[in-house]
């Protein structure tokens, strides 16, 4: 099969090698996803450069948690009359080495989820990680109808779906962006408001945006650059569910203003979500996918060989959308 890998941490390249492999097969309780699209996450391009505390625990890795594609074959224990079934995949490649920047990728059965026909590969390929990581911070400290909700990243992936998300719920959606294209990306999601999140009055504006009441929820993407903002912002009882702190992993918390707030910290990790929480993300992606609920922009689409182009294009970070390889 054609595949994408590196052997060795760093730039995209000069470690990414494009090239053949043998076709993998599907062990007992797995599937075997011959994949149409890919979708590249901000946690391929961390792991392939080896930012933080990531090593190489494998000789070999194939890239890519999240695509879509047609399941050809089962293991042992797995239903045969799934053969042929579109779907999407999720977590491929974690703590496991081969993902889903292949022709073929091998997942346990539950990680390939039908994908609804009225859905594209392209489509598809654009859940796993993004969705079920803004389902989370959405909704894992209770329903959102009526709170006013700010999302930090509003242009991201994970920060699009969360507008998305709250808004179908009945939030009031407040979004932060950082350019032109990227408020404008916001606000086609949906949100009620989308702020300059370098306008120099930033927190007066966020209040503004909510009546002076202060904010219920706050979805972030930059946990240490965004919370002496969000500080300022938090309603009494607010709850801040962060998935990322890239500018500042080692943030200082203001304990005393957030403690006299009765604020909640939630470290959001997908990979750490509790399995009925991520069984209800995973059936509640798919309703609103199956009704066209989610929109999901595309920055760009790259074939295979590209790679290393998709990762640059990734990093950069400059235009808000999805980066997905095609694979046929």
């Amino acid at each position: 099969m054609r595949a994408v890998w590196y052997e060795r941490t760093g730039a995209a390249a000069d470690v990414l090698l494009v090239g053949e492999l043998p076709d993998p097969h599907p062990g007992p309780g797995e599937v075997r996803v011959r994949v149409h699209r890919a979708g590249l996450n901000p946690r391929d391009v961390k792991r392939r450069a080896g930012l933080g505390d990531r090593v190489m625990t494998e000789p070999r890795v194939i890239p890519g948690d999240d695509g879509a594609g047609v399941l050809d074959e089962v293991g042992r224990g797995v239903a045969p009359a799934r053969l042929g079934e579109r779907v999407w995949v999720y977590f491929a490649n974690y703590q496991r080495p081969f993902g889903t920047m292949a022709d073929y990728v091998v997942v346990p059965s539950c990680q390939a989820v039908p994908l609804p026909q009225a859905a594209s590969f392209e489509e598809g390929a654009c859940l796993g990680i993004p969705a079920l990581t803004a389902h989370r911070g959405v909704y894992a400290d209770g329903p959102v109808a009526g709170q006013s909700i700010l999302v930090t990243g509003g242009a991201g992936a994970v920060g699009h779906y969360a507008i998305e998300l709250a808004k179908e719920a009945g939030a009031h959606v407040i979004a932060t962006a950082s350019t032109p294209a990227k408020l404008h990306s916001a606000r086609a999601a949906g949100a009620n408001a989308v702020i300059d999140r370098y306008a120099p009055a930033l927190a007066e504006a966020i209040l503004c945006a909510t009546g002076g009441r202060g904010l219920d929820r706050v979805i972030d993407v930059a946990f240490g650059a965004n919370l002496p903002v969000i500080a300022e912002v938090l309603a009494p009882n607010g709850t801040i569910a962060t998935y990322a702190s890239q500018a500042d992993p080692t943030p200082a918390v203001p304990f005393y203003p957030l403690m006299r707030l009765g604020a909640v910290i939630r470290m959001v990790s997908v990979f750490a979500m509790p399995r009925p929480a991520l069984r209800q993300a995973i059936d509640d992606v798919a309703v609103l996918t199956e009704h066209g609920a989610l929109s999901h922009p595309i920055a760009a689409r790259l074939p295979l060989e590209a790679s290393v182009q998709a990762h640059q294009l990734m990093e950069e970070g400059t235009v808000p959308g999805k980066v997905i390889v095609t694979l046929r």
